[in-house]
């Protein structure tokens, strides 16, 4: 079953999306490079635990 996971912006620590993984085929964190609203630039945004 595919769990909710928070994706954080790496230098302002906004949570700013929230996505879905399958854990048993992704056992390590997601990351994307996505865009803050609160930098106002695109920025790594990884999971949360």
């Amino acid at each position: 079953m595919r769990e909710k996971v928070i994706l954080v912006c790496e230098e302002c620590l906004s949570r700013n999306y929230q996505t879905t993984k399958n854990p048993q085929k992704n056992t390590t964190r997601l990351e994307f490079k996505k865009f803050c609203p609160v930098c106002n630039k695109y920025t790594i945004h990884k999971e949360t635990r």
